[in-house]
């Protein structure tokens, strides 16, 4: 296999609190190939988004990459001067936000925010980054594109300004798309549309694309392959139908567990029980044993990720389909 586009290994990125240092990122390692979707799940707080918050220098202070590496393209970026970050990000690399209003800005059109992305990578007129700021609306799907280039965010629905935002993350057409909870807050026909939109995407550029995501719905039908996290470590990963069909994580199969069956509407509801730990008061051992039915005195000590099968890795001593 050749060398993934994006590797990350044993990352660690932490944040100083009144209550000690807390490890958001705990070792995480993770590849993605060139032109495959991986979809990154886990509950809030889990430590999918500073994950790839670290992968772009998107990390916010005081928080600081405590160890480990990033190499994108076979280029390590742990450590990259600020200027050429900046240069790598939105160009190579663009990620969309959770929440497009609160990302946009609510004083610049539509026009002026994607020129000024096309403007700050490419060397090109004013005149041309227009052109490609038109073109690029209408690429995702903006009705009457060229009418609407100068309004203002607020001036569009929920589903068009997420659509924007994903405008902008491919006007200089990065080899690599983080889309972060891209459907946070959209109905459920909006979200199929931003999904459809973002496979359609992939496919016409040639792109690498990281979904992330809380819900195994949206990676179940997006995804190559999954990564499922929890408390700031990767507990199993593989290709999507594998992982679904046979989760090998008490974790995973709990999720699962907890999703509503259209084949059987009278089946109940098994939610995980509890409450996920704070990242500062956990200790060594599995990070789940608190809520895991499968806990055992031997999940105090420490549990290393290790390949259950070609292609699928587990973070579980008792990990079983």
């Amino acid at each position: 296999m050749t060398e993934a586009l994006l590797q990350i290994r044993d990352l660690r990125t932490c944040f100083p609190t009144s209550a000690g240092l807390v490890v958001a990122v705990d070792g995480v390692s993770l590849d993605v190939q060139a032109g495959e979707c991986l979809g990154v799940v886990g509950e809030s707080g889990s430590g999918k988004s500073v994950t790839f918050a670290s992968v772009i220098g998107l990390v916010r202070k005081p928080g600081f990459i405590a160890g480990g590496s990033i190499r994108f393209a076979g280029r390590e970026l742990v450590g990259l001067p600020l200027p050429e970050l900046r240069r790598l990000r939105g160009r190579e690399i663009a990620m969309t936000m959770q929440d497009a209003l609160t990302a946009l800005n609510p004083a610049l059109t539509v026009a002026e925010q994607i020129t000024e992305t096309v403007l700050a990578h490419d060397r090109v007129s004013p005149a041309e980054a227009h052109a490609r700021a038109l073109e690029t609306l209408t690429l995702v799907g903006i009705p009457a594109a060229a009418r609407r280039m100068g309004d203002y965010p607020h001036q569009f629905s929920g589903g068009m300004r997420q659509r924007i935002m994903i405008a902008i993350a491919l006007a200089c057409r990065p080899r690599l798309l983080i889309a972060d909870e891209p459907t946070t807050a959209l109905d459920v026909t909006i979200q199929a549309q931003v999904l459809d939109l973002l496979a359609g995407l992939r496919r016409r550029l040639g792109m690498t694309m990281v979904l992330i995501t809380h819900d195994l719905g949206v990676v179940a039908e997006q995804a190559d392959r999954i990564a499922v996290m929890y408390a700031g470590q990767v507990v199993e990963s593989g290709p999507t139908r594998a992982l679904l069909d046979a989760p090998l994580h008490p974790y995973t199969r709990g999720l699962l567990a907890s999703i509503p069956r259209l084949s059987d509407l009278d089946a109940p509801i098994r939610p995980i029980q509890g409450q996920i730990q704070g990242l500062d008061a956990i200790g060594a051992g599995c990070r789940f044993r608190a809520r895991c039915p499968l806990a055992g005195l031997d999940c105090v000590a420490t549990i290393p990720m290790r390949e259950a099968s070609t292609g699928r890795f587990v973070r579980c001593i008792r990990a079983e389909p």
